[in-house]
């Protein structure tokens, strides 16, 4: 079972989350405790960094020290959707700041 170290609220629906890395670098919300109908393996490394990876047919089951999680988008949690701009069909503004390229 982990600690509740990293465990934090989702600002969309309240529910304890953990901040996992996946093995492609990218931050993914995962429901803070343990869930046998989880497709994901986690587990803390060295540095302190909690790691998730998907169970695969290549690597089916848990090993290790790792605990099986739910990804927390599978929740239907909505609060970790991208926003989207309010108006439709524009481009964001990009505003250039006052550094130039010295000669």
């Amino acid at each position: 079972m982990p600690s509740d170290h990293g465990v934090v609220l989702c600002d969309g629906c309240h529910q304890r989350i953990r901040w996992a890395i996946t093995v492609h670098g990218r931050r993914q919300a995962i429901n803070a405790d343990p869930d046998p109908k989880g497709n994901l393996a986690a587990h803390t490394d060295h540095t302190g960094t909690l790691k998730v990876r998907v169970l695969t047919k290549e690597r089916p089951s848990l090993e290790h020290a790792e605990w099986q999680a739910m990804p927390h988008a599978a929740t239907g949690c909505r609060g970790l959707q991208p926003r989207t701009s309010s108006r439709p069909g524009r481009r964001a503004t990009v505003r250039y700041g006052t550094w130039r390229w010295g000669r």
